[in-house]
């Protein structure tokens, strides 16, 4: 397949340089280097290394290669970059049309309704990337993170996108990592972008997938090992025989899903499965200089040798032996044996009849995927079996889409009346108009997409959703009941005899290579400083920003309690998706979701919180809006790991525009932390996590050493009680002196226009 290589002397620049600044950082360091080293000391935004990094200590600015952001995040993150005051992107971009599609009716409806709809946003996307240099993937072009691994991602190379699961490019030998909107606007303007230098894990395969298992289980298991917030602050670094026998595009799931537990980013080393992959999508003068420096493209071999000495926690899976895993309900890293699921169903009550089966998203919706799927559900035809549920698929991309149909694998589908939605993220997103799920009843569905927390795929809180791998839900949906194990059991065809299905098998690439009509690709132009770019003033989508007030520099006192949230606090629960997406360009509208989905601690209900200034319950919006109307600041209070899940800065933007101070948990997800702090707001920690308990529905707070903030030195809070009572509680932080300017001139952004107009 002929076609243009994107960013070429970028790459060539990168891979120049590559072997003077790894043979700097080996200098500083004075040890073997992993990959993930290789690639963050190679990317510094000062040049060559002079000093080692304390892993998980030092906050390090690098020079990421690239940016990419798609619809929904995009709109906020070019809003604040049309505040930058800069006349083009410092760095490659570019901005995808995958997250405001619905799914309901199929490929070709879907489409032309979102058109319909979203044509504001899309022309407004369409328009700033022309305006600005940013190449733009038109709707229907595919989901973000398959497009940048067919296009865009290359070994050895840095890049951040606006969108958690930018990490699928490890797949290709990146170190890619998902921000905030205001990160991608800080490289955008051509600025450093800084990062606490991770921890390292290394999961070291040995052995090669075989029957049932896929690259997915690999993932599933480990989810299983580290839980939703043990790869906190780390890489993940995949090596060993059974990583360089996989598939590029397993890889890239694999690394997909190491969002889920927590994971800064995973990466695998530079080897032949990724040779093939770039070469069969016309990458192969990539392949030409990688080969070149392909010592620095993959850890040391005295790092593989002995791994223990080079990573923080080390993990051994053996692929020969490994299950397949079916991982939920509500949470990504429940997991399952298949072979285990009849034991544990009965014993937890989950409804075991299936009734959808979803392919596709982010995480597996490949060539390789289609394939192996669709092999399954060949033999579901050919076998004579009555599919019990229903099936939906979204290929990654338009050219995997246009490939598979014209190598037949759709067609097994469409045999068995499969839903074939847009090359966008639809139900995987909450994007899914589903049939009946306004009725809320207790429902099964297994999907091949990355997260299952309530509500996310249909809005109905009790649709309980498995994560698999694509051959896993083919054979599930076939069924119909999450007990069955296509590895041991049989199932009953239309003329009653017992048949098996054989293991899964479908080509790794096409092998009559891949194809397309029009990849949905808009370059920008040239030179686009005569374009204008118009926001309607009474638009409810698109609302210019104004910058937020800075900090006035006063100890902040007599604050309310928004809300303490009780339990799981996700993105999705402080700024949910689904239908508030189409009010992702729209500050004041979206906030009208903020924390609607999060649960008081006090009465264990949703959005619903009192207001001390009536002493009566509101929804939370509403409160914060009242509070913020009475010039009465608020704070969140949450419990572990909260703003897990998206990178949606929204969730940070939405409390600061109602007038929320300060967030404090007894912990963070990363990406949330950031984006609080880049908003320009107090995200802070209990020193003491039972202080959490302390904070009562009707406290008042007073900070009262905020004037003297600084990195390292913790900050105490006053609670005062409705009794009279007072007692104080230290909270915890890590802001830098470059974080605590944000805080003080009101956001990051502010910052950067501040120092562009000087």
């Amino acid at each position: 397949m002929a076609s243009t290589i994107f960013d070429l002397d970028m790459i060539k620049e990168v891979y120049a340089k590559l072997p003077e600044k790894i043979a700097a950082a080996r200098k500083i360091v004075n040890k073997p280097l992993t990959l993930s080293e290789k690639i963050l000391y190679s990317h510094l935004w000062q040049g060559n290394a002079t000093e080692a990094y304390g892993r998980g200590k030092s906050y390090v600015d690098f020079a990421p290669d690239r940016v990419a952001m798609q619809d929904a995040t995009a709109q906020m993150a070019l809003l604040q970059f049309m505040q930058a005051g800069k006349k083009k992107v410092a760095v490659p971009s570019t901005a995808h049309a995958d997250h405001l599609i619905l799914a309901k009716q199929g490929a070709d409806k879907d489409l032309q309704d979102s058109l319909n709809k979203n044509n504001e946003v899309f022309n407004f996307l369409s328009s700033v990337c022309n305006k600005y240099g940013i190449g733009f993937w038109k709707p229907g072009a595919g989901i973000i993170h398959q497009v940048v691994l067919e296009n865009y991602a290359f070994p050895g190379g840095m890049m951040i996108g606006t969108d958690s699961h930018t990490v699928n490019a490890g797949g290709l030998g990146m170190v890619a990592i998902g921000v905030g909107g205001a990160d991608a606007v800080d490289v955008m303007a051509g600025m450093a972008w800084e990062l606490k230098f991770p921890k390292l894990i290394g999961v070291k395969l040995a052995g090669k997938l075989n029957g049932w298992t896929a690259p997915k289980d690999v993932i599933l298991k480990v989810a299983g090992i580290l839980t939703v917030k043990g790869g906190t602050g780390a890489i993940v670094e995949y090596f060993g025989e059974g990583a360089e026998s996989m598939s590029c595009t397993g890889k890239g799931t694999i690394c997909n899903m190491g969002a889920e537990i927590g994971a800064t980013t995973s990466t695998f080393g530079y080897d032949d499965s990724m040779r093939r992959y770039l070469s069969a999508t016309g990458r192969a003068e990539v392949v030409e200089l990688a080969d070149q420096v392909a010592e620095h493209l993959t850890g040391d071999p005295e790092v593989y040798a002995n791994p223990e000495q080079y990573f923080d926690q080390v993990i051994e899976i053996d692929l020969s032996t490994l299950s397949p895993y079916l991982n939920g309900p509500f949470t990504p890293d429940l997991a399952t044996p298949v072979a285990e699921m009849k034991e544990k169903a009965a014993k937890n009550g989950w409804p075991t009849r299936v009734e959808w089966g979803l392919i596709g998203s982010c995480t597996n919706s490949s060539y390789e995927d289609l394939a192996r799927a669709s092999s399954i559900a060949r033999q579901a035809v050919e076998k004579g079996l009555i599919t019990k549920a229903e099936f939906g698929i979204n290929p990654g991309s338009e050219q995997v889409r246009f490939t598979a149909e014209r190598d037949g694998l759709l067609k097994a589908f469409e045999e068995l009346d499969a839903t074939l939605f847009t090359n966008a993220c639809g139900p995987c997103i909450g994007q899914w108009d589903r049939k009946g799920a306004e009725k809320q009843e207790v429902n099964t569905i297994v999907h091949s997409f990355n997260r299952n927390f309530k509500k996310r795929a249909d809005g109905n809180p009790n649709t309980n959703a498995f994560v698999t791998s694509p051959e896993m839900v083919a054979a599930l949906a076939i069924a119909g009941d999450l007990t069955f194990n296509p590895i041991t059991d049989t199932l009953t065809n239309k003329d009653g005899e017992q048949v098996k299905l054989d293991p899964p098998t479908g080509f790794e690439l096409p092998p009559r290579g891949f194809d397309v009509d029009d990849n949905g690709f808009q370059p920008p132009a040239e030179d686009g400083s005569g374009i204008q770019i118009v926001v309607s003033p009474t638009s409810d989508r698109l609302q210019l920003l104004d910058p937020f007030k800075p900090w006035d520099g006063k100890n902040i006192s007599g604050a309310k309690l928004l809300i303490k949230a009780f339990g799981k606090c996700t993105t999705d629960h402080i700024s949910m998706a689904g239908p508030w997406l189409k009010y992702r360009g729209h500050l004041d509208n979206i906030s009208n979701n903020m924390l609607i989905g999060a649960t008081n601690a006090f009465n264990m209900e949703s959005n619903k919180v009192m207001n001390q200034l009536t002493h009566e319950y509101n929804d939370v919006p509403g409160a914060a809006r009242a509070y913020k109307a009475a010039g009465v600041p608020t704070i969140v209070v949450g419990d572990h790991n909260y703003g897990e899940g998206s990178s949606r800065e929204h969730a940070a933007m939405e409390p600061r525009h109602l007038g929320v101070v300060a967030v404090i948990v007894k912990s963070f997800a990363r990406i949330h932390e950031t984006n609080l702090k880049k908003q320009g707001m107090l995200g802070l920690t209990f020193a003491n996590e039972a202080d959490y308990e302390k904070i009562k529905e009707d406290d008042t707070f007073n900070f009262t050493d905020l004037v003297d903030f600084a990195a390292g030195k913790t900050l105490t809070l006053e609670l005062e009680h409705a009794d009279g009572s007072k007692e104080s509680i230290s909270l915890n932080h890590t802001y830098n002196d470059q974080q605590i300017e944000w805080f003080k001139a009101g956001s990051a952004l502010n910052l950067i226009a501040a120092k562009e107009n000087s």
